[in-house]
């Protein structure tokens, strides 16, 4: 799925492939646990969770990769030596197979992300 049409994520998450329902499942709750305040939507056809307008964080069950989008460049730097020897592009943090999303890694990630506003980069 590289683009859904979803219109909420309840209809994001009914899509994706069984073996990603799971795990993604479960990084929605952890984002509406440690989220707090932010606006769950959907933008640019994945789940995002946005603060004051802002996307801050969002995640997508992409054709080859699960991937998490970390949007604010202070978290992606304080998390940094965290995020050494994953496979990390410039705000997107992908894993391959749903049974290796280091769940803890993004429970802290979101908990930074909560903690303050920052800059969106």
């Amino acid at each position: 799925m590289v683009r859904s049409e979803a219109s909420d994520v309840d209809g994001y998450l009914a899509e994706v492939p069984e073996e990603r329902k799971a795990v993604l499942a479960e990084v929605r709750r952890l984002c509406r646990a440690e989220l707090s305040g932010f606006d769950e939507v959907m933008a640019h056809g994945m789940p995002a969770y946005e603060r004051d307008g802002s996307c801050e964080f969002a995640f997508a069950s992409q054709k080859q990769y699960l991937s998490f989008y970390v949007m604010r460049s202070d978290v992606r730097e304080a998390f940094e030596e965290r995020l050494a020897g994953h496979d990390v592009g410039k705000g997107c943090l992908r894993f391959r197979r749903p049974e290796k999303v280091d769940l803890a890694l993004l429970r802290d990630l979101l908990k930074a992300t909560a903690a303050r506003p920052g800059t969106v980069c």
